[in-house]
């Protein structure tokens, strides 16, 4: 199955990081988040990526070309010009590079994408966030509707403490930063089938809204409920928060990195 990334976005919440490379390609413990995102498809089985890219997107294929072609022992033959890696991958991944304009929004790359997919159902998410999302439960839900699109939705951590104010204005306590028990908001990780592109107009079109809407009024998205780690990289204090998880071995979203350590595990 495809799935597609979006990562052609300014990211200018994270201006920081992203005045010198697009935010896809912000690094949490070494490697980019983009890679971080892959991994996680990837260890669900799903490792046929067509990526949709936009601002800076040399630095993507750069890294694509470093990290996947280029990695390992080479094999270089100047006098008939090629260079062939000598070791195996460590990611046996098929990748498609899409440019799709500078200023392109976010429906307008998925729109773009779409002779890339195969006419058929594919997920998608954002190059900007990291979840532990069982990706085959979320697969098994969207068939079971029969609708066009599903949406993982996800109960965002709080960012703000609330004040306990009295109908006198005493503040009488506070509350670090609840959890809001009833607040569902999107976290990407979508299932879509190709008749979505029929909710898409153009480039200037914003996946987020009319399309979304429109699905919605017409009984073609549903809700996936995912209660456990969700966390995009929105701000400097985002990345500050996943870096540290990940120094810290509390990588939620770090399956493949589960998965390695109970298999040596088992092996010992």
């Amino acid at each position: 199955m495809k799935v597609a990334i979006l990562a052609g976005g300014y990211g200018t919440r994270l201006a920081e990081e992203t005045t010198v490379r697009p935010k896809p390609m912000v690094e949490i413990g070494g490697h980019p988040v983009l890679w971080h995102i892959m991994m996680h498809y990837a260890h669900y089985g799903y490792d046929d990526f067509t990526i949709a890219l936009g601002y800076q997107s040399e630095y993507i294929k750069q890294y694509m070309l470093d990290h996947y072609v280029t990695e390992g022992s080479l094999h270089i033959d100047t006098k008939e010009r090629t260079a062939v890696t000598l070791d195996p991958p460590q990611n046996e991944w098929n990748i498609h590079l899409i440019e799709t304009g500078l200023k392109t929004n976010t429906g307008g790359r998925i729109k773009r994408l779409q002779p890339y997919l195969n006419n058929d159902t594919f997920m998608l998410t954002w190059g900007d966030g990291v979840s532990n999302v069982n990706l085959d439960d979320l697969l098994r839900f969207h068939r079971s509707h029969g609708k066009l699109a599903t949406m993982t939705v996800v109960q965002p951590p709080p960012r703000f403490g609330h004040v306990k104010i009295s109908d006198t204005g005493m503040v009488s306590g506070f509350v670090e930063k609840p959890q809001a028990r009833d607040l569902w908001v999107n976290g990407a990780f979508f299932v879509l089938e190709p008749g979505i592109f029929d909710y898409i107009e153009g480039d200037e079109t914003q996946w987020e809204k009319s399309p979304m809407q429109n699905l919605a009024r017409d009984g073609q998205l549903m809700a996936y409920h995912h209660h456990s780690f969700w966390q995009c990289m929105d701000t400097i204090h985002d990345k500050a928060l996943l870096e540290k998880l990940w120094k810290e071995g509390n990588a939620e979203w770090a399956l493949w990195k589960h998965k390695k350590q109970d298999d040596e595990l088992c092996v010992s």
